[in-house]
């Protein structure tokens, strides 16, 4: 299975421009650019983008693991930040933060925990990302 993104990018880079287009067409000509990226500015970038996609992988992996355990997820929310930082070597995504809170009716904190660790080292994006993932999850009750 196969999925698709084009970017477009016109210009040099502080003062170009740039769309993304997904295939689903949830992303139609996004806007992205230096400012967006680096200071502030209406539209997406990159970094923002690696972010999401871990949340979103993440969550339904959590979702998952969970089920297998026999637990049915009410909600599961995942903040994912992505670091970028200016190395010597230039501009790196360093690290990204998951911050998850999940209401599991039934679920115990360790048992929720280690459904989330497996979540982490399954999830396909965690996979492809390999490092400098960490993770802080709980339980509401």
């Amino acid at each position: 299975m196969d999925r698709n993104a084009s970017a477009l990018w016109k210009g040099n880079l502080h003062e170009g421009e740039g769309t993304l287009t997904t295939e689903s067409g949830v992303l139609s000509k996004t806007q992205y650019s230096f400012r967006t990226r680096f200071t502030e500015g209406r539209g997406t970038n990159p970094d923002e983008l690696i972010a999401a996609s871990l949340g979103g992988c993440f969550s339904m992996a959590l979702s998952n693991e969970l089920g297998l355990c026999g637990f049915h997820p009410q909600r599961i929310e995942t903040v994912a930040t992505a670091t970028l930082e200016d190395l010597a070597a230039g501009w790196t995504v360093t690290h990204i933060q998951l911050d998850v809170r999940a209401n599991v009716p039934d679920a115990s904190q360790a048992g929720f925990m280690d459904a989330a660790i497996a979540a982490k080292t399954n999830c396909p994006i965690s996979r492809l990302l390999k490092t400098n993932i960490s993770m802080t999850a709980s339980l509401d009750r």
